[in-house]
């Protein structure tokens, strides 16, 4: 997946690494954010299914699993990345 230059900025000044943006667009759940943009999250299944795939390292990805990208659906663009800090709403 190709990341927007503003997607990379945000992900280096919020502190999310590369490594759990990997891991979101793998494992995570996607849902619809609006006119042609999804947001992807780590829902509890997602979460069970990273840290069975991550083994040991789980505990030390765990601080970083609680962040959100927005993603672009027609070309499949990264554009945003950012730490939750509320619960996401299903509609």
């Amino acid at each position: 997946m190709h990341s927007s230059r503003h997607a990379r900025a945000r992900c280096q000044q919020r502190g999310i690494p590369p490594l759990v943006v990997d891991l979101l667009l793998e494992f995570g759940s996607r849902e619809r954010a609006g006119a042609g943009v999804s947001k992807v999250f780590l829902d509890k299944g997602a979460r069970r299914r990273v840290k069975a795939y991550a083994g040991t390292l789980a505990g030390v990805l765990e601080q970083h699993l609680d962040v959100y990208l927005v993603v672009n659906d027609a070309d499949d663009v990264l554009i945003t990345a950012a730490h939750r800090l509320e619960r996401i709403r299903r509609h």
